[in-house]
């Protein structure tokens, strides 16, 4: 009984699956085109712990408001 599930199963499983899409890694081994200066460098860490710390902080300075009950 299963080696005739196991056949069911095996000729069965392409169809259900569909059309599968292959997917590709885009991994590049060369150096990049154009240096990244200090300011891009400077801008980038800044926005980058703008959006991490900046909801935190703004949390934690209010922390008082959102104790209260009203």
């Amino acid at each position: 009984m299963s080696g005739v599930l196991g056949v069911i199963a095996r000729r069965a499983a392409p169809v259900l699956r569909g059309h599968v899409v292959a997917q590709r890694a885009s991994i590049y081994t060369r150096p990049a085109k154009d240096k990244i200066g200090s300011f891009e460098t400077a801008v980038g860490l800044g926005m980058f712990s703008l959006t991490i710390l900046g909801p935190s902080g703004w949390i934690l300075a209010h922390l008082e408001d959102y104790k209260k009950k009203e």
